[in-house]
């Protein structure tokens, strides 16, 4: 279909709510006349260190079925959503790896001229958001990618402040996501692809 651009979601959850946002994203996405393909990325973590908390154990059950992220998801898509909590203030380690095994990839030229953006949760107000999309960010400028930040582009952006991508405070995983943070993900996934589209119409994105 003339104008349809390929976007894939790539994300890693512990206890669900950035699996939430993925979702949501994926969803948006679509809705904006997107091919989607919403991926997680494979669990590191010891099964015993899963089991050891109710919520984290759910969300692999909940989306034992979703395919893992491949390379060749990234070859595949004109845009590519990275979704990550907070770790410290970084970039999840599970997440961190599969941008790692993307070496090959990288310097074949294959991660350039894409359109990347990115999505974070942290349980406090402060704890690392815009840090660690920062830090998301600086892998692509390594890969000659095209950041497309959702900025304050939108009235909404006004009440959630954050220009660099959707972020949700989830506390002790008491505070679910909420119309806030979906209508965040909506302005970033249709700005996405309102400009993924216009990149690949003029025949930049999708040349690998």
């Amino acid at each position: 279909m003339p104008g349809t651009v390929n976007v894939a979601v790539v994300y890693y959850s512990s206890t669900g709510t950035v699996a939430r946002i993925a979702d949501a994203m994926a969803t948006a996405a679509a809705e904006a006349g997107a091919h989607v393909r919403l991926r997680k990325v494979r669990e590191l973590a010891p099964r015993a260190a899963i089991d050891s908390n109710p919520a984290w154990a759910a969300n692999a059950e909940a989306t034992e079925d979703l395919p893992e992220a491949e390379p060749d998801d990234m070859v595949w898509a004109d845009a590519v959503i990275f979704g990550s909590p907070t770790r410290y203030g970084n970039v999840a380690a599970q997440l961190k790896q599969f941008i790692d095994t993307l070496g090959g990839l990288w310097a074949e030229g294959r991660l350039a001229d894409k359109v990347y953006s990115g999505f974070t949760s942290s349980s406090t107000a402060h704890g690392g958001q815009e840090s660690t999309l920062l830090a998301l960010y600086h892998t692509v400028h390594h890969f000659g990618g095209i950041l497309v930040a959702p900025g304050y582009t939108d009235p909404s952006k006004f009440v959630d402040g954050n220009p660099y991508g959707t972020s949700h405070v989830s506390g002790q995983g008491d505070l679910p996501v909420d119309d806030r943070t979906l209508t965040a993900t909506r302005v970033q996934a249709e700005r996405v692809v309102r400009v993924a589209r216009a990149l690949k119409e003029g025949g930049l994105t999708g040349g690998a």
